[in-house]
């Protein structure tokens, strides 16, 4: 029966090797160590707890720390890159109405204001967050030097 196991490890380690999610990976070391534990019982039970067992172990034990290694950040898209970046006001931002323009990046945005008051055209502001398709804005305030 290890022979079987060594096969179906080596079929998830190539699923895994075409896929590079490191999922699959799990499952063939449970596979290894059902083919290990198939040296000691003929059992095929046991055989597919211990792979079980072992797959559904690892799996989430490791996966948080197999994602901290790889590298990969989230990155920030589409309009939630734009959280934080300064843009000018090009038509007035009323709240009352809820109409303003802002440019971002050299894309024209609709905007409204943070705290629910007028922001004149030409005025710089930070982009604080995204709601729906506006973009949810704060007046910088220059300190001026005397």
């Amino acid at each position: 029966m290890w022979s079987f196991w060594l096969i179906v490890a080596g079929i998830f380690f190539i699923i895994e090797i075409a896929t590079v999610g490191f999922l699959i990976f799990w499952l063939g070391v449970g596979a290894i160590f059902a083919m290990i534990t198939s040296f000691i019982t003929n059992n095929i039970a046991i055989q597919t707890i211990v792979f079980v067992l072992v797959s559904s172990i690892l799996i989430p034990l490791t996966k948080p720390l197999a994602d901290k290694f790889s590298g990969k950040k989230a990155v920030a898209t589409n309009s939630y890159s734009l959280i934080n970046k300064h843009g000018i006001v090009i038509a007035d931002i009323n709240p009352i109405e809820g109409t303003g323009l802002v440019k971002v990046n050299g894309e024209t945005w609709s905007a409204k204001s943070e705290s629910e008051v007028s922001i004149a055209k030409g005025t710089e502001v930070k982009v604080l967050s995204v709601e729906g398709v506006k973009l949810v804005v704060s007046p910088i305030k220059i300190n001026s030097v005397l």
